[in-house]
């Protein structure tokens, strides 16, 4: 694992506010000159820390969002059986989220969709159709209370 020390960790906590920040923003924040800056966040990207610089949007500005979430069982738990329907799955726009869980379902999904209609056609069409799903439970979200795309840094 890559070794960060508190200014790196001060860099990801602004640039996961804002990726436009600028670097001489960020040098006059930290009492640093440019360059070592730059090069930081250079590293941190080249390193893999930082992923990828994204914009999020609002998806109600878009057009009307449901989000739902998808609690999958598989009819068997090999590893190659979770691999292919974690691959299966990438595959799917609506999916925004996928991780694999210990506990009474193998999979927990994020999924936007639409509307209702949108969901039955999604997971009727699509996530039922997946290999070896053998059960599906959905809760529909009323009202986002928080949504945040920053990691908190320690």
């Amino acid at each position: 694992m890559e070794k960060i020390d508190a200014k790196d960790k001060r860099i990801l906590e602004i640039l996961q506010q804002d990726a436009n920040t600028t670097i001489e923003w960020i040098a006059a924040k930290l009492r640093l000159t440019k360059s070592p800056v730059y090069e930081r966040i250079k590293r941190l990207n080249k390193t893999g820390i930082i992923k990828k610089y994204v914009a999020v949007v609002a998806p109600e500005k878009i057009e009307s969002a449901m989000v739902v979430f998808c609690s999958v069982s598989l009819d068997s738990q090999k590893l190659e059986t979770i691999k292919l329907f974690g691959a299966s799955v990438e595959k799917i726009p609506e999916v925004t989220e996928c991780y694999l869980m210990g506990g009474s379902y193998d999979f927990l999904l994020k999924v936007l969709v639409k509307d209702l209609e949108a969901y039955h056609e999604f997971s009727s069409g699509k996530l039922a159709a997946l290999p070896n799903v053998s059960q599906i439970s959905s809760t529909f979200v009323l009202n986002e209370v928080k949504r945040s795309t920053v990691v908190p840094i320690f």
